[in-house]
């Protein structure tokens, strides 16, 4: 059943306002309602299109009265995010996440005509260490891998919504895992991270990357809002990438550094205000994490345009950042820093 009023959560955000605009663009759907905290940039109001924006904490009980007085029957919280893109705002992401997950849950369990909840969630409930499979799939219990960070505010906000949908068995209730978004418009810490004109990395690791183009992200959260498509899906885009790979193909020159280091780099990072790499972070860029997204095509009927490669080459092109070397060249020079021998002419090749 296509939805009449859909509320959206986060719309002062990328992926907030863009899914906003695309469901307004559906004649079939009569209200888009968008709520934020903090009133959306001027650029994305005018994306929005037809939307109507609700200047609203979803961090405070009176979310409650926005759903029941519109009349909302379809709620895609897309305000949970993985990790801030500033130190400062990291106690009020996790109050976003977790507290206002819940508000948001209460009151949609109070709401007699809610009957589809569509929660943005991230891959990072999968946690990253050297005890992590190979391939995550959506019947591994993250409880024990996310153990701190957003990975744990992240499985807490899933644990809530599995309990919603104990409590209200009629609605149907859709869980997206998104792996890390990277491509135009979106910033984050990866994409600082990959930004920085020298990449510190984990001396002796090489993490697999799995990304998601914000297109797909878009595309799936929509899909989501308008079928009826209830379970946990991971989404990610097909194929992966060493890290050493990402950094070449970005033109910048890896500095690998003695784990242990590894703190302290991201500290200094932190102090000069260009990326703010987390605890959990730090172990994603040592471990990676590839998820499994066969559930995705199969049940969801959903299957990524971009793969994690086209992504990340994507991302690349609309950064504007002129490569400080060529590939070919930042790979000798990694190797040079690493001492590893290589064969003549080695470095020309691509």
């Amino acid at each position: 059943m296509t939805p009449k009023v859909i509320l959206v959560t986060g719309v002062s955000g990328y992926l907030g306002a863009h899914v906003a605009a695309r469901l307004a663009a559906d004649p079939g759907i009569d209200r888009i309602i968008g709520v934020d905290a903090v009133t959306p940039r001027t650029d994305l109001l005018r994306t929005m299109g037809r939307s109507e924006f609700v200047r609203a904490d979803i961090r405070n009980p009176l979310i409650a009265k926005v759903i029941s007085s519109s009349e909302v029957d379809t709620v895609v919280h897309a305000s949970t995010t993985a990790g801030p893109v500033a130190p400062s705002r990291r106690t009020m992401v996790k109050e976003t996440n977790v507290i206002g997950t819940m508000q948001l849950l209460a009151a949609c369990q109070r709401s007699p005509l809610v009957r589809k909840l569509v929660v943005k969630s991230t891959a990072a409930v999968y946690g990253a260490s050297a005890r992590s499979p190979a391939v995550c799939t959506e019947d591994m219990e993250p409880m024990g891998l996310a153990s701190r960070g957003y990975g744990r505010d992240a499985v807490e906000v899933e644990g809530y919504v599995r309990g919603f949908a104990r409590r209200r068995p009629e609605v149907t209730v859709t869980t997206l895992r998104l792996t890390n978004l990277i491509g135009p418009g979106v910033e984050t810490a990866l994409t600082r991270y990959f930004s920085l004109p020298v990449v510190p990395t984990a001396l002796g690791f090489d993490a697999r990357v799995q990304l998601l183009h914000p297109e797909d992200a878009l595309a799936v959260l929509c899909r989501a809002a308008v079928a009826d498509l209830p379970g946990v899906y991971n989404v990610g885009g097909d194929g992966v990438l060493a890290l050493s790979q990402a950094i070449r193909r970005a033109g910048r020159v890896a500095l690998p550094v003695p784990r242990v280091a590894m703190p302290v780099a991201a500290h200094l990072f932190r102090a000069a205000r260009a990326v703010d790499l987390s605890a959990d972070q730090l172990r994603f860029l040592y471990y990676g994490r590839v998820l499994d997204t066969t559930r995705l095509s199969g049940e969801f009927g959903f299957s990524p345009r971009w793969t994690t490669r086209q992504a990340f080459d994507d991302y690349v092109r609309a950064s504007g950042g002129r490569p400080l070397v060529r590939p070919e060249l930042s790979a000798l020079i990694q190797r040079k820093l690493a001492g590893t021998p290589r064969t003549p002419g080695s470095a020309l090749k691509q």
